[in-house]
């Protein structure tokens, strides 16, 4: 299919729940004042264990917002998905039952899914014995149920998946509807990603690989391209971002965000957890989300929502695939990491980041590394040093990168109207 032939892809309407915020709105607001959602775990007792601070969600109660007998049979991750597509449809103004249902589609990725399912029932049935599992543990578990109680929810019949590629995830939906939208598939599509993986276990195995910073501050755990970073702070949440087919959308008078014009998605196809020399798999990922939009040049875009964890690989490889793509206009960029605010949240991540990277185009305002004091020499870029800045740029990229060596990069555009 030619570029001439491809249809636009707008987005329409946004949800999310954060650490920062239980709603788009609450979630963007605190990235703007350089809020810090990290603190220590109040999940369960980590008072002796390695790793005490994590990107919890404040306050949450699903009985309260979907109904006690309903939230009981769901996961938080699938509680957290829920509620942020609810804010998406309710943003966009899309009247669900005006809608061609078999047109309109569901992605929603999850890391890890129902950990925390797992982990109680296996503690419950040690004792009570496996015949007792709750019957319940199977379908409120399983990754790809955020997606289909979505789908249930809203009654769309299209498309529905769970994209499982760990922290690319959440980009991978958003993407992948994008191209089911812009193929001609489908004329809307809800897509994100959702993780609730603060859990004894979860944090245990992130633990034991040295991937999670173990200091007691707050302020100092996650700090992206810093010389100080020692490992990430595990986050949790959910973001949905509504898709459109533009004449869909214009047609029913729908307010634009941004436009979603570009999906580069690689491998590394190198070692488990460590990200290719030079991030030579993000750096492929990124030209090609250029190229799928058009052949968009590399002067033209103006900031990076960058993967960013805070662990001494990722960010010296993420920054040098930048400058791989981008040349000496690396150095013109401004390139920030949210996780310095959020945490990492695994599946949800893309997609928290995809809201935020949207916003940015649609507020001219880009968001801050906070938390930044010491230079690292090999992270040399701009990257919004603790204090966000008013700027009107008119591309943006949003990268993952996920264990496996997956890659994902969206490429979004500013909406003129």
């Amino acid at each position: 299919m030619s570029n001439l032939q491809r249809r636009r892809v707008v987005i329409t309407g946004m949800g999310a729940v954060t650490p920062l915020g239980h709603t788009v709105a609450e979630s963007w607001d605190a990235v703007r004042a350089g809020t810090c959602g990290i603190a220590p775990i109040t999940r369960y007792d980590a008072s002796e264990r390695k790793v005490t601070l994590a990107a919890e969600v404040k306050d949450w109660d699903g009985a309260a917002l979907l109904g006690r007998q309903r939230a009981k049979h769901l996961a938080r991750f699938t509680q957290f998905a829920l509620i942020a597509a609810r804010e998406a449809v309710e943003t966009a103004a899309l009247d669900t039952a005006s809608i061609d249902a078999t047109r309109a589609g569901v992605i929603v990725s999850s890391g890890i899914g129902g950990v925390e399912e797992t982990e109680n029932q296996q503690t419950s049935c040690l004792k009570r014995g496996f015949d007792r599992c709750s019957p319940f543990y199977i379908p409120s578990g399983i990754s790809n149920m955020a997606a289909g109680e979505v789908a249930i929810e809203m009654g769309f019949k299209g498309m529905c998946t769970c994209p499982v590629t760990a922290c690319a995830g959440g980009s991978n939906a958003v993407g992948d509807a994008f191209r089911h939208i812009r193929d001609g598939y489908a004329e809307v599509m809800l897509a994100g990603g959702t993780e609730a993986a603060i859990t004894p276990l979860s944090i245990g195995g992130f633990t034991t690989m040295r991937a999670l910073h173990t200091g007691a501050d707050p302020k100092a755990a996650s700090i992206p391209f810093d010389a100080r970073r020692s490992g990430f702070v595990m986050g949790e949440g959910a973001a949905m971002l509504l898709l459109e087919e533009r004449e869909h959308a214009l047609a029913r008078g729908a307010k634009i965000i941004a436009e979603v014009v570009g999906y580069g998605v690689t491998c590394d196809a190198h070692h488990i957890t460590a990200p290719a020399p030079d991030g030579e798999g993000g750096a492929r990922a990124m030209a090609q989300a250029l190229e799928d939009a058009g052949g968009v040049a590399p002067e033209a875009v103006g900031y990076i929502n960058a993967h960013g964890t805070s662990t001494p690989l990722n960010d010296r490889c993420e920054t040098a695939a930048i400058k791989t793509v981008f040349g000496d206009h690396a150095h013109q960029l401004a390139v920030s990491s949210t996780k310095s605010m959020t945490g990492h949240m695994l599946g949800a991540a893309g997609a928290v980041e995809a809201v935020f990277t949207a916003l940015a185009l649609h507020d001219d305002y880009l968001p801050a590394t906070i938390g930044y004091v010491e230079a690292d020499p090999d992270c040399d870029l701009d990257y919004i040093p603790n204090e966000g800045r008013a700027k009107r740029v008119e591309y943006a990229l949003s990268n993952s990168l996920g264990f496996g060596g997956h890659n994902a990069c969206l490429l979004f555009k500013k909406w003129e109207g």
